[in-house]
Parts: C-alpha cells; sequence; structure tokens
C-alpha cells in the first residue's frame, strides 16, 4: 500500500467520525459534507470508498456490520480498531503541536495583488471583506443555536476556531485598504497596474 494514500487529510476526518460512532461510508460522507464545505467540495464518493478501503488494509478500521434501508442494498457498517484509535490519537497530537504552513487560494492570489492596480484591489478586498463579514454573521448564528441548544462547546470548538479566523482576515484586509486608500501601501513603478480588471457579473448588473 503507497504510504501516500495514508497521509490524505480526508484520513484523519474519517478516523475522526468513526471515533463518535461505527458508520457506513455513505453516511459518512453526508456528514463530512454537511460539516465542512472544505469536505463538500473535495470529497466524491469514490474518494471515500477508497480510503476506506485503505484503512481497512492497514488495520485501522474493520467491518462491524451489514445494515439495510428498504429496498437499498446493504451497506457495510465499519468501525474504529485499537491500532486505528492509537493512529489517529497520534495524528491529532502531532497536528496540533506542529503548525505547518498552509496554503490557501487567497494567499496564493494576494502574492500578486499588484497586479489589480490600485483601483482595482481596493475593489476586490472591499467586495471579499463584505462576503466574508456576511458568512461570518451566519456562521456565528449557527454557533450560537449550537451552543443555545445544549451542543458541548468542545464539540463545536472547530467552528468557534474558524470564526477567529475569519474575523482576524476581515480585520487585516480592512488594514489593506485603509494603506491602499490613504497611499501609504505603493505599487512599485515599475510593475504598477493601471488597467482595472474585467467587471464581474455582479458588478456589470450593478452599473446597469
Amino acid at each position: 500500500m503507497p504510504r501516500r494514500a495514508l497521509d490524505n487529510p480526508i484520513v484523519l476526518a474519517v478516523l475522526g467520525l468513526l471515533l463518535e460512532q461505527p458508520s457506513h461510508p455513505h453516511q459518512m460522507l453526508a456528514e463530512l459534507r454537511e460539516r465542512s464545505e472544505n469536505h463538500a467540495a473535495a470529497i466524491t464518493r469514490g474518494t471515500l470508498y477508497n480510503t476506506v478501503a485503505v484503512l481497512t488494509e492497514a488495520g485501522w478500521v474493520a467491518p462491524q456490520s451489514r445494515q439495510r434501508s428498504g429496498n437499498r442494498p446493504e451497506r457495510t457498517v465499519y468501525a474504529l480498531t485499537e491500532e486505528g484509535h492509537d493512529e489517529l490519537v497520534r495524528r491529532l497530537d502531532s497536528q496540533i503541536r506542529n503548525p505547518e504552513r498552509e496554503f490557501s487560494q487567497f494567499l496564493g492570489a494576494v502574492t500578486y495583488l499588484g497586479a489589480l492596480g490600485t483601483s482595482g484591489a481596493v475593489a476586490a478586498l472591499i467586495e471579499r471583506a463584505q462576503r466574508l463579514g456576511q458568512r461570518t454573521a451566519a456562521d456565528e448564528e449557527r454557533l450560537a443555536e449550537a451552543l443555545a441548544a445544549g451542543v458541548p462547546r468542545l464539540h463545536v470548538i472547530e467552528a468557534e476556531y474558524a470564526l477567529c479566523l475569519a474575523r482576524a482576515e476581515v480585520a487585516w484586509i480592512g488594514s489593506v485598504i485603509d494603506d491602499l486608500r490613504t497611499g501609504s501601501l505603493t505599487w512599485p513603478t515599475d510593475t504598477a497596474t493601471t488597467s482595472a480588471p474585467p467587471a464581474t457579473p455582479d458588478q456589470k448588473e450593478s452599473n446597469a
């Protein structure tokens, strides 16, 4: 078995789900997509089934029972093994202790912010901050509802962390916008771009 198959980030998510309770892959897929936008975009049915197969081969999960619902085909329910539990604890401990430089699409894009020109950069950053603010407000409401419903804080601690990151990003974007407007963040003359980027469909509608 290629070692890289066990280095897939989905491995930790699957082991974590099975720590909560035994489950079949279809149920795992639905749960992961519901809990995380990143998982919703990245995990396909084939990817998850392949991951479960790899974990079974490694001895970290094992079939526990067969489950049938109505006329649907039987589904295999998997459970975490003792070896899988030990591996989950090892990975969690390592990832929490050791900060990694995690690359995001925004980090890659902001690297070339200069290509937008001053006005283009301000417009793009303002729109991002607005969208982030709207999403953060909705996430704050959902978190508050979960806590009010009696969900233990430890069970939603990842949502709290995500909100902290989003708030920090909005604050940073605001400071960059201020610096662009006051001129304390300037474009080098040899790389300055004066043309604005093409208008988005939303911008075209608002200008109509």
